[in-house]
C-alpha cells in the first residue's frame, strides 16, 4: 500500500513526550493493532521528570517542513503520545462495576456542589491523585482519580506506561503516598486502571458524557508540570473531535474527544474533567500546543481533549473484572493514505465480510454521521461497543450502498 502521510489536520502530540518522531503511515487494520507510526515528526512537550535523574530530554524533536503550527501534546507521564485531530468535527460487571452519576459507593464523596468552581474543587480534589511512574533512570508524573473506594484509580495508558515494568507511586491530597499496581490498560483508548492496597478512599462521582453540551462549565484538576492539586476552569468548546494519539512503539489510540478551553498542560494527563455538578465527564488526555522558537512547545492555548467518561468506565469495568479491555472491530483494513475512509481489504470470516463490505468501498457515514477520513471512521467505530450494530453508508463504484454491520471484538 501507499505510505503517504495523513492529509488531515495540524500535527499533534500527547500530553507526554514520545521517544522519537513518528514516521509515515500506510495501512490501518481495524481488527488488529493499528500502525504505531504517525503522520508528522512531532515536537516533544517538556517531560515532567521524577526526582531521579532522567537522561531522556523533552526538547529533542524537530519541526517537519510543511507541517501546520499546532502540535497535540498528551499531558501525562512516560511514553510519548503523538496526537492528530482531523480538520473537521468529524456494562455491567457484578460487584466490581463502577456506578454512574447519582450513585457513589463506599467512601465516595457526597459533598453537595452548588456549581461554583470552588465548591466543585472542594468536592472532587480529595479523589484526585498524582502518579509517578518510573523505570530505571526515566520516568515522569501524571494524574489519576479514584473510581472505587477500595483503591481503584483511573488514568491514561501513556501515564502508566513508563512504570508498567517499573514502579508506580500514588500521592494523595494529604501528601501521603502508596505504591500502586497496574491492573490493566487499553492502549487503543489510552485508558489504564491501577490499584493501591487501601480501603475507604473518596471515589469521584461519575457523570454522563452523553448529556454534555457545548458551553457547559468544564473544570480540570490535576498535576500539570508536577504541581499537584491544580484546578483550572473553562467551558466545553466542542464535542466529537476525532483525536489520535500514539507512538513510542505502542498501539495508536483513537478518541472521540470532548474539547475544552480549560487550561491543561503536561502532567494533567489522566486527570478528571468535571462538570458544575462535581461529576467526572472525561479523562484529560491531550492538548494542542504551539511550537516555540526554541523547538519545544508552549503551554496550553485553550485546546484540550478528554476521553468521554462513559467509554472510559466501560473499559475500566472490563479491566477490573478480567484484567483487559475489549475493542470493537469491523474486520477490515483501511488505506490511511487515501483522502477518504477507503477499505483496502476485508478480513475473511470477519464482521465486514459478513456484512457484505468489499475492498474499494468508501465509507461515507456511520449511524448517519458523516465520515471523511479513515481516522474519522476508526473513531466512530470505537465510540461503540463490541456486539453493537452500526449502519454504514458506503460508495461502491460510484453508487450508494447501505450496510448493517455487527461489530466484532478483540
Amino acid at each position: 500500500m501507499d505510505t503517504s502521510q495523513f492529509p488531515y489536520g495540524p500535527p499533534q502530540m500527547p500530553a507526554q513526550p514520545p521517544v522519537s518522531p513518528w514516521g509515515a503511515m500506510g495501512t490501518s487494520v481495524l481488527d488488529a493493532a493499528p500502525p504505531t507510526s504517525g503522520p508528522y515528526g512531532y515536537i516533544p512537550p517538556p517531560l515532567i521528570p521524577t526526582p531521579a535523574p532522567a537522561k531522556r530530554g523533552g526538547s529533542g524533536g524537530r519541526v517537519v517542513a510543511g507541517v501546520a503550527l499546532a502540535a497535540l501534546v498528551a499531558g501525562g507521564v512516560g511514553g510519548y503520545v503523538g496526537s492528530t485531530v482531523a480538520n473537521r468535527n468529524s456494562t455491567t460487571v457484578a460487584s466490581t462495576t463502577i456506578t454512574t452519576s447519582g450513585g457513589t459507593s463506599g467512601g465516595a464523596m457526597s459533598r453537595p456542589a452548588n456549581g461554583s468552581v470552588a465548591s466543585v474543587a472542594a468536592a472532587v480534589s480529595p479523589s484526585v491523585v498524582k502518579i509517578e511512574a518510573s523505570s530505571g533512570d526515566t520516568g515522569g508524573t501524571g494524574t489519576g482519580f479514584i473510581i472505587k473506594s477500595d483503591g481503584y484509580i483511573l488514568t491514561n495508558n501513556h501515564v502508566t506506561a513508563p512504570g508498567a515494568q517499573g514502579t508506580l507511586t500514588v500521592q494523595f491530597q494529604d501528601g501521603s503516598t502508596a505504591k500502586a499496581t497496574l491492573i490493566g490498560a487499553s492502549p487503543a483508548y489510552d485508558v489504564a486502571v491501577i490499584k493501591v492496597d487501601m480501603t475507604g478512599l473518596p471515589a469521584v462521582k461519575i457523570g454522563d458524557a452523553n448529556n454534555v453540551q457545548v458551553g457547559d462549565t468544564a473544570i480540570a484538576i490535576g498535576s500539570p508540570l508536577g504541581l499537584e492539586g491544580t484546578v483550572t476552569a473553562g467551558i466545553i468548546s466542542a464535542l466529537n473531535r476525532p483525536v489520535t494519539a500514539g507512538g513510542n512503539g505502542e498501539e495508536t489510540s483513537y478518541i472521540n474527544a470532548i474539547q475544552t478551553d480549560a487550561p491543561i498542560n503536561p502532567g494533567n494527563s489522566g486527570g478528571p474533567l468535571v462538570n458544575a455538578a462535581a461529576e467526572v465527564i472525561g479523562i484529560n488526555s491531550a492538548i494542542a500546543a504551539m511550537p516555540s522558537a526554541s523547538g519545544g512547545q508552549t503551554g496550553s492555548i485553550g485546546l484540550g481533549f478528554a476521553i468521554p467518561i462513559d467509554t472510559a468506565i466501560r473499559l475500566a469495568n472490563e479491566i477490573i473484572s478480567t484484567g483487559k479491555a475489549t475493542t470493537p472491530i469491523m474486520g477490515v483494513k483501511l488505506d490511511m493514505s487515501a483522502g477518504s475512509a477507503t477499505i483496502s481489504e476485508v478480513t475473511p470470516g470477519g464482521p465486514g465480510a459478513a456484512a457484505g463490505l468489499q475492498a474499494g468501498d468508501i465509507v461515507v457515514s456511520v449511524n448517519g454521521k458523516k465520515v471523511g477520513s479513515s481516522t474519522d471512521l476508526i473513531v466512530a467505530v470505537r465510540s461503540n461497543q463490541p456486539g453493537d450494530q452500526v449502519k454504514l453508508r458506503v460508495e461502491r463504484s460510484g453508487s450508494p450502498v447501505e450496510v448493517t454491520l455487527t461489530l466484532g471484538s478483540q
